[in-house]
């Protein structure tokens, strides 16, 4: 039986860690966490906020997909996309999504992220 989701992998290319510190860590608010030996030595780093854990692995011929993303559930929307646009993440929200506001944007590295909130009214 499915308990939880513990983690979502994501790639990048290799001697990206630094702006994606700074986006996960800057733009996303994210903690960064050690990864574990023997893991290390292969580069890339790992973020947690609360339940959420998003590990981005170093992968020599990287290319973002254009489709799949993780969709990660925020509070206070608004704001959140205000603060990744002041960071200068692009922001393109979407509406096709019943019940929910949402948008997407990119990590440095190319990877969409879905940013999404239950509508309140």
């Amino acid at each position: 039986m499915l308990a939880a989701v513990d983690h979502v992998q994501l790639a990048a290319p290799p001697g990206s860690e630094e702006a994606l510190r700074a986006y996960y860590t800057g733009a996303l608010g994210m903690t960064e966490i050690p990864k574990p030996e023997p893991l290390a030595s292969r580069g890339g780093c790992w973020f947690t906020a609360g339940p959420v854990q998003l590990h981005l692995g170093m992968e020599p011929d990287f290319r973002p997909s254009k489709k799949a993303h993780p969709g990660l559930r925020v509070t206070g929307i608004d704001a959140f996309a205000a603060r990744l646009e002041a960071a200068g993440a692009k922001v393109v929200w979407n509406s096709e999504l019943p019940g929910h506001r949402r948008f997407y944007s990119e990590d440095p590295a190319g990877n969409v992220l879905e940013f999404l909130e239950p509508d309140a009214g």
